[in-house]
């Protein structure tokens, strides 16, 4: 098998397609795979570490407000269409799968003219732009969220989950001592992606100190970017203040609660190891994409949800400690956290591959 994926931007994006790559290698040991992503977005750095070809076009998503810079967008975008051509014509692809962030969309409609197979895949509870665009060139369209599926009430879309969720699965166990924290105490983790939060890292310097000296462990993860404003707060014991965790997954396997924005990849991690959460949605993307994967969740009571707008510290102190302390709520949480519950996801997309594969001949 002979196959072309193309993700890019974000780890949300470029995580789950390395997973099927994954999958697609351990199921086929033949197989030869092409990553096309972006010239200067983080996959030209994460791709080729995990083992695989990588090539990059140059491309730039469109402004959704009216601005002279969507014009050399438009001509990128035309230019990395004839590019995608010629990448596709020389590695002669048997499919070409779409992972997510407008690189793709370039890739998969010139794989689509020249009548190559497409799948592309969603990780949110709702299409982004450029999979909006790519679903009426796919020839399967795998999505994340069984309400997406249902409401698109089409053979093609196919709930599979997200492939992050099988990771979060197989990672490996770790010994709470090793980051810190106390193997007797239950751990709150906040987190706001790698990269954090300035409006949350803001807010939480003061809110932190009404966790002081609780029975329970709170860890903060900064993000890089903010890890100095916190060197020296005082916080005790109980409070520990970090930058990043490498293997997240590994540490939320002894979370007890899990506060963190609400994004796929998040999300499919939360609901495989079955961790009770509290989701503050960041307002700041497309769409607003991450309430309505937060929404998913909270209309099945599978979490609870604290807009940033309303993020103050009583309240989260008041939802953190109904969790720890409420057995019968927090069950019901993770009971109702299973009907999310997919796993195999990435072998459940590399057999769907197969199959259209094989009706193709």
């Amino acid at each position: 098998m002979r196959v072309i994926i193309s993700a890019g931007g974000t780890g949300g994006h470029i995580y789950p397609a390395l997973a099927i790559a994954n999958k697609i290698k351990q199921k086929d040991k033949n197989a030869s795979i092409l990553y096309v992503g972006t010239k200067n977005r983080m996959e030209k750095d994460i791709v080729p570490k995990a083992g695989y070809k990588f090539t990059g076009i140059n491309v730039e998503g469109l402004k959704r407000s009216l601005s002279l810079k969507n014009v050399k967008s438009a001509f990128l975008f035309l230019n990395a269409i004839s590019k995608s051509k010629k990448i596709i014509k020389k590695f002669k692809p048997d499919i070409v799968i779409g992972v997510g962030g407008y690189v793709c969309a370039p890739v998969l409609y010139a794989a689509h003219k020249l009548g190559i197979k497409c799948c592309i895949h969603e990780q949110n509870s709702s299409f982004g732009v450029t999979n909006k665009f790519l679903s009426k060139y796919a020839d399967k369209v795998f999505v994340s969220f069984k309400s997406l599926e249902e409401k698109m009430n089409d053979k093609k879309f196919i709930y599979t989950g997200n492939p992050c969720g099988q990771n979060a699965i197989d990672a490996k166990q770790i010994d709470k001592k090793e980051y810190g924290l106390n193997p007797n105490k239950k751990l709150v983790l906040i987190v706001m992606g790698s990269l954090g939060s300035k409006t949350i890292c803001d807010k939480m310097k003061n809110m932190l100190t009404l966790f002081n000296n609780k029975n329970y462990e709170v860890m903060f993860v900064t993000g890089k970017n903010y890890y100095d404003e916190y060197k020296n707060n005082k916080y005790t014991s109980n409070i520990k203040i970090v930058p990043y965790i490498d293997g997240m997954a590994s540490l939320l396997k002894k979370t007890d609660c899990l506060v963190s924005r609400a994004g796929a990849s998040t999300l499919s991690e939360i609901c495989s190891l079955n961790v009770a959460s509290i989701l503050i949605p960041s307002p700041y993307v497309t769409e607003n994409h991450q309430y309505k994967n937060a929404m998913d969740l909270v209309s099945k009571n599978s979490a609870m949800i604290l807009e940033e707008k309303d993020l103050n510290g009583d309240v989260l102190l008041r939802m953190v400690e109904k969790i720890l302390n409420d057995k019968v709520y927090t069950n019901n949480l993770k009971k109702n956290l299973k009907s999310f519950e997919m796993k195999n996801s990435a072998s459940i997309i590399y057999d769907e591959i197969v199959k259209l594969l094989e009706d193709k001949r």
